[in-house]
């Protein structure tokens, strides 16, 4: 087997079955297997996925454990030489499994690959390529500096602005709506760190591989379509909750050592600023009781599907 897609579903049934659609519709001469973990979803997504793609290996959760935990329980059965982590509200195009395996063949030194990832009004996904969040990178970026000098690279350390997206080269850190990952790779580093519910497990893993040796690559010779925000307006505060605990978790775990504890205080008080922000923004858009809120889009979130998704 060449490649293991991993896909975790979490209340997202026709999202995931048009990414499984968008997947078997593939033109590529590589051997592929597709792994869904359903994370106990109250839709009739199990129903559907067995009915319309009984190929899949579908593993049903008797609770929702999370995107790291899911995605570990399907790279424990996978069997490629590469797994691809795939967010459920993604479409990839015909020709992205061959370009992006091909990539991989040849460049036994890259651990981890993205390729170029597109919103659905044709602009760029900018987690897609990205520098880890450093006190300094995450200071330029919360503060406005990455937008008022976009073509910087001291001010735009993590999302990378100043660089060509239609132009290809190693970097810190890749989304994990689209990560292929070498298998030798997982082996070296491990799979992802179940301590991360949601939200950066992947820029996580992402530093795990690239501080044993390996490149993160971003490959944009190849695109993918990414419908952001599935199902997380379902449960705003928990996705509140997980996108700030992630955000100390990765602190403490890659970061704090390094830093003496005056850094470290103002990074906490930064964060937990953000958190109560963020619950109050949250609390004050649900309608009043006894109105109704004008139809319209939700907001996208920066991660694709959901809880227990990434």
């Amino acid at each position: 087997m060449d490649l293991s897609i991993v896909i975790v579903n979490y209340n997202t049934c026709r999202l995931t079955l048009d990414c499984l659609q968008s997947v078997y519709a593939s033109e590529t001469g590589y051997r592929f297997e597709v792994i869904v973990v359903d994370n106990h979803s109250h839709d009739d997504s199990v129903e559907q996925i067995r009915e319309q793609f009984p190929q899949v290996t579908l593993i049903v959760n008797e609770k929702n454990t999370g995107f790291s935990y899911a995605n570990n329980q399907a790279m424990k059965v996978s069997g490629g030489r590469y797994v691809l982590l795939l967010n459920s509200d993604t479409i990839i195009q015909k020709d992205t499994l061959q370009i992006m395996l091909e990539f991989m063949d040849g460049h036994p030194e890259v651990g981890a690959s993205g390729c170029k990832v597109i919103l659905p009004d044709g602009s760029l996904d900018k987690a897609c390529k990205r520098g880890f969040p450093t006190p300094s990178a995450s200071f330029y970026y919360a503060f406005g500096f990455s937008k008022w000098f976009p073509d910087n690279p001291r001010f735009n350390q993590y999302q990378l602005g100043y660089l060509d997206p239609d132009q290809e080269y190693p970097i810190d850190c890749l989304v994990g709506a689209f990560m292929m990952v070498r298998q030798e790779t997982i082996e070296q580093v491990g799979m992802l760190d179940e301590d991360f519910f949601m939200y950066a497990e992947d820029t996580d893993w992402c530093y795990r591989i690239k501080e044993a040796g390996w490149v993160n690559y971003y490959y944009p010779r190849t695109t993918i379509v990414h419908y952001k925000g599935g199902s997380a307006p379902r449960r705003p505060l928990k996705i509140i909750y997980e996108f700030h605990r992630s955000m100390v978790l990765f602190y403490n775990k890659h970061y704090r050592k390094k830093y003496n504890p005056l850094v470290s205080a103002v990074i906490y008080a930064g964060i937990g600023v953000q958190f109560m922000m963020a619950v109050a923004k949250s609390a004050l858009s649900f309608p009043l009781k006894g109105t109704r809120k004008p139809e319209s889009l939700p907001k996208s979130s920066d991660k694709g599907s959901g809880v227990g998704m990434n």
